[in-house]
Parts: structure tokens; C-alpha cells; sequence
């Protein structure tokens, strides 16, 4: 199950059931619930991979301070991402075209460490990520027509650093297929994010309990 804010930007939180699998198809296709990863090329700890899923899109229905800004559709990601390994540590950046919804582009960068021990699997980590115009627009502009259907000020939501994340989780692997994971994090929106009038509280915690199955 995952404790988030009903929105990016919400002061308000949900629960919601998550299922969480993942696969593992030969020696370069993955498969979990945020999509699929191909391994096109593995070089002196590089890493440069194809990735697919999905973005959610957002419903007015989902808050009372979202009535009359109007639903953005969910569509598909496509994208690409670069990482580097040394030694428990991983450095990656990676690029995202939303197809449909809000036809934007996220770009991320990050850093991992991860360490086991006996069956607990640690890790934690820190990232960055940058939005478009198309995306900002999407998710933290008003207009002129959602203003005056909303009642919250027109605004303008500009390309730029959107929001900074850092996260700790703690994996424990029962046997060799089923895991139960327990992660926490905390994101901070930033720049023309931070100030939009859809945005309530700028800090975005969340967590996430979950038992899963690994193929």
C-alpha cells in the first residue's frame, strides 16, 4: 500500500493499493510496475538501458481543489537511461516523453547506495528532476478558463528544476521469490512548482509497505 498526497502538491493524503511484481526476462529485459527496462549496452560499469511505462495523468474529481482546472489525461512514457556503478553506489540520468497526456518531458538525475546484509537489502537515495514546458504547464499552470472556473489565479508554469527527492528503503527477502519492502521518502517541489496556486504544501512525503514476488 502507498501513503501519498492525492495530487503533486497536496496537502491532503490517500491510501492506495499497490501490487508489486517484477520479472526478469533473460539477461537484459526487466519487468515491474512502473514498466519495462531493456539493457541495450553494459560497458566499464555503464549501463544504457530503453524504458516504457506509463504517467497517470491527474482527475479533478481527485481533490475539491482541483474542481474546474479540468483532468489531464494518463498516457505512455518512453525513454532512456543512462546509469554508472561503483562499487554500492549507482549515478544515472534518465529522459521521459510522456506520449498523450500532457505531452510532456521529465529529465532525472540521481544517485544510489545500497548495501546487503543476510536477507535485508538497504538503500537509499537522492534525486533531481527537471520538467518541460508542456509538462509544467500541464500540472501547475492555470489559464485564463480553468482561473475563472477554479476561482485560483491565472499563472504561468515555465520549464525548470521541478522538484527534489530523497528516499530510504529497507527489503527483506523471505525466500528466494517473495519480498516484503518498506520505504520512505520525502520530495521538495522547487522553482515555478513550489509557487503555483494548485500547489497546497510544497514538501510531498510519502510511503510505500508492500509484499511482493519476484520472477
Amino acid at each position: 500500500a502507498l501513503y501519498a498526497p492525492k495530487f503533486e502538491g497536496s496537502d491532503e493524503f490517500e491510501v492506495s493499493p499497490i501490487p508489486m511484481i517484477s520479472a526478469q526476462i533473460g539477461d537484459r529485459v526487466s519487468i515491474d510496475t512502473t514498466g519495462l527496462t531493456v539493457d541495450l549496452l553494459e560497458t566499464n560499469g555503464f549501463t544504457l538501458a530503453l524504458t516504457g511505462g506509463y504517467e497517470l495523468g491527474r482527475d479533478e474529481d481527485d481533490s475539491s481543489h482541483l474542481r474546474g482546472l479540468g483532468d489531464i489525461d494518463a498516457g505512455g512514457l518512453i525513454g532512456a537511461r543512462l546509469s554508472y556503478a561503483l562499487g554500492a553506489m549507482e549515478f544515472y540520468a534518465s529522459v521521459d516523453r510522456t506520449i498523450g497526456g500532457s505531452d510532456g518531458l521529465l529529465g532525472k538525475f540521481g544517485t544510489t547506495i545500497s548495501h546487503q546484509y543476510d536477507r535485508f537489502i538497504l538503500s537509499a537515495g537522492a534525486s533531481a528532476t527537471f520538467a518541460d514546458d508542456n509538462h509544467m504547464e500541464s500540472y501547475f499552470g492555470v489559464t485564463s478558463a480553468q482561473s475563472i472556473r477554479s476561482g485560483l489565479r491565472e499563472y504561468d508554469a515555465s520549464a525548470g528544476l521541478k522538484r527534489v527527492d530523497i528516499e530510504a528503503s529497507v527489503t527483506y527477502m523471505a525466500t528466494e521469490n517473495w519480498l516484503i519492502r518498506a520505504q520512505a521518502g520525502v520530495g521538495f517541489l522547487t522553482s515555478d512548482a513550489q509557487n503555483s496556486p494548485i500547489v497546497q504544501d510544497d514538501v510531498q512525503p510519502s510511503a510505500l509497505l508492500s509484499v511482493g514476488y519476484k520472477f
